[in-house]
């Protein structure tokens, strides 16, 4: 159990049991902190979105939160969540593209070209279980545990395959 201040401790009382005010209330007095946190997360531009996003979350779960915990600490756990997906989301959402190769001053998009291929070739060159790893974390946008889950290996196996295959990737390369 923590000890809080007599206000803070009515507020979150208030929020658990859903009164209107109390998440208004919680903005005010949490929201520069949880823009902050989000800060080190994403983007600038991107904080007051997670932050948004870390509110409507504390309002939605509100029946799961325990008042005889910290509320800062749950915010802090809430707004890491919303700023790795905050991150995935602008990642898939992003266009992949190859880079233009500059030569001698000047970009040249053939060798963009060719520079896919080589890497595509070198990709196929891998051991499956090592291409296989890869393939889903960069390609699938999939975390190591979501890999690990997917292809029904430990963890330390998705590690160690991604490691070895970006070692031999660099080799071939």
């Amino acid at each position: 159990m923590h000890k809080f201040s007599g206000d803070q401790a009515r507020l979150e009382e208030r929020l658990h049991r859903g009164e209107e005010g109390a998440l208004a209330e919680c903005y005010a007095r949490f929201g520069p902190m949880v823009r902050r946190y989000a800060r080190w997360w994403v983007p600038a531009d991107a904080a007051d979105d997670v932050a948004q996003a870390v509110f409507v979350e504390l309002w939605r779960c509100r029946g799961a939160y325990d008042p005889g915990l910290s509320l800062e600490a749950w915010l802090m756990g809430i707004t890491r969540k919303r700023a790795i997906d905050q991150l995935r989301a602008e990642s898939r959402h992003s266009r992949r593209k190859v880079p233009l190769v500059e030569r001698d001053g000047a970009f040249d998009g053939t060798s963009a070209v060719e520079l896919a291929r080589d890497v595509r070739c070198a990709l196929a060159r891998l051991p499956r279980p090592q291409r296989e790893a890869i393939e889903l974390a960069h390609f699938g946008q999939l975390t190591q545990r979501e890999i690990a889950a997917r292809l029904d290996v430990p963890l330390g196996t998705v590690k160690a395959r991604t490691a070895r295959g970006l070692r031999k990737l660099g080799e071939l390369l």
